[in-house]
């Protein structure tokens, strides 16, 4: 037990110290699931969300539609895939944009054009993702975009609440152009999140419509979802406030402490393993601590350390590594 986790974070450290590097993938050491997944956990946790259907092919777009939005003339499509920028990406077919506001009767051919295609934004990679799912989503008037995140902060040890007034785009974006108005909220893990806690990140976020005692309430409710289900980002950008005064999710990522996969199970059901490098998935089935990169010397090493110093040794004579590949010292023949 102590060893796998000690892998992990040498593994996790790969990343960081390569960072920059051009044969360097994005890695994702946490599950990650789909924002439709990310909304119904919401909604079951008091989360204000859009109403919302799945979809996995366009024969079941128009009894979604009937059955969810019979009285719509509009909705928002999204495909889903694990990866940002859905909205300026491209699909390898040609079709432009993984988010669309369409009319009712333009939502099968949109669908039809997404479902079974690979979507490519900045953050897959050029080989893109393939989309099996769209959600049809509830179009809301927005008054205000706001952004909103809670993940895990080394400093203070502890959970984290982000939040800024203004949303809609990332939060590296948010930082170089609204420093001042990013708020950082920490949380003290043993007393839990306080109202005035709750009320510093409502500040933060500046709802002019939305209820201030309501908007308190939902801060509270998402850190109650953060710290139950072991969640180790759950970030909404944006939260919105609607016309009407409610603060919604209208958008979310969450991801979950691998670690916590046995008391989380029905959360790791969600697991959508063709989002994933299909390397890392057969090596993860086989208990190995295994990260694909992109270069053509393959690593088969005996301890976390070492691979990394192997890495080292063939990047400093001009390689690259195809992988990071710790075994363990207590591997199988069959691992091998």
């Amino acid at each position: 037990m102590v060893r796998g986790s000690a892998s992990r974070l040498l593994t996790r450290a790969v990343t960081a110290i390569r960072s920059g590097q051009s044969w360097q993938q994005q890695q994702v050491r946490h599950l990650n699931i789909h924002e439709y997944q990310g909304s119904s956990l919401m909604s079951k946790y008091g989360v204000n969300v859009p109403k919302g259907i799945v979809v996995s092919s366009v024969a079941e777009v128009k009894q979604a539609i009937k059955d969810a939005f019979p009285q719509e003339k509009e909705v928002v499509v999204k495909s889903q895939v694990l990866a940002g920028g859905r909205g300026l990406g491209t699909f390898k077919n040609g079709f432009k944009g993984g988010v669309h506001i369409a009319k009712i009767d333009e939502v099968e051919d949109i669908a039809g054009k997404m479902l079974g295609q690979i979507l490519v934004t900045k953050q897959t990679g050029p080989g893109g993702k393939p989309v099996n799912k769209v959600y049809i989503c509830q179009k809301l008037s927005l008054a205000n975009e706001m952004y909103f995140a809670i993940t895990l902060d080394r400093v203070s040890a502890g959970p984290v609440i982000i939040s800024c007034r203004k949303g809609g785009t990332s939060i590296e974006d948010l930082a170089e152009k609204y420093p001042d108005m990013i708020i950082k909220v920490p949380i003290d893990i043993f007393k839990g999140i306080t109202d005035e806690d709750a009320a510093k990140v409502v500040e933060g976020l500046a709802p002019t419509l939305a209820d201030r005692d309501a908007s308190i309430d939902q801060v509270k409710k998402l850190y109650g979802l953060f710290c139950e289900t072991d969640c180790t980002l759950l970030e909404i950008n944006p939260i919105a406030e609607t016309v009407d005064g409610q603060l919604v999710a209208a958008d979310a990522k969450l991801n979950f402490d691998d670690n916590a996969a046995y008391r989380q199970k029905e959360i790791f059901a969600f697991r959508d393993k063709s989002q994933e490098d299909p390397r890392e998935v057969s090596a993860a089935e086989a208990d190995l601590n295994y990260i694909g990169l992109d270069g053509e010397i393959g690593c088969m090493v005996n301890g976390a350390g070492l691979a990394m110093a192997t890495m080292d040794i063939i990047k400093l004579h001009g390689g690259t590594p195809a992988n990071f590949l710790d075994v363990g010292g207590n591997a199988s023949e069959g691992q091998v």
